[in-house]
C-alpha cells in the first residue's frame, strides 16, 4: 500500500512539474494544462508498465505473501494510473471552469 502511495506521489509531481514547466514558457493555464496530460501520458505508462511487468514476475515466481504484495501492487498502479490521468485532469478542468480568467493558475 506505501508503495503504491508512492506512485500516486510521483505521478502527480511528474504532471504538476510538466505544468510548470508549459507555464514558465508562455502559455495560458488551459493549454499547459492540455499538453501537460498529453506529454506526461507517455511516461507515466512507461513507469506503471514497467510496475506492472515486475508485479507479474513477483506472481509467477512468488509464494503466499508475494503473490499477495503483487496483486495488491496491481491493483494500486491501475487505480493509480486512473486517477493521476483522469481525476487529475478533470479537477484542474473544474478549477479552470470556475475561474473567470482562466490565464494563471497557482501551482
Amino acid at each position: 500500500m506505501i508503495l503504491t502511495i508512492g506512485v500516486g506521489i510521483d505521478s502527480n509531481v511528474l504532471i504538476f512539474e510538466r505544468i510548470r514547466e508549459e507555464l514558465r514558457a508562455g502559455k495560458t493555464a488551459v493549454s499547459a494544462i492540455a499538453t501537460s496530460f498529453s506529454r506526461v501520458f507517455v511516461t507515466l505508462v512507461d513507469t506503471h508498465l514497467a510496475a506492472l511487468i515486475s508485479a507479474t514476475f513477483l506472481f509467477l515466481f512468488g509464494t503466499g505473501p508475494v503473490k499477495g504484495f503483487a496483486v495488491t501492487l496491481v491493483i494500486g498502479l491501475i487505480s493509480n494510473m486512473f486517477t493521476a490521468v483522469f481525476v487529475s485532469r478533470t479537477l484542474f478542468e473544474i478549477v479552470l471552469a470556475r475561474k473567470e480568467r482562466a490565464e494563471a493558475i497557482s501551482i
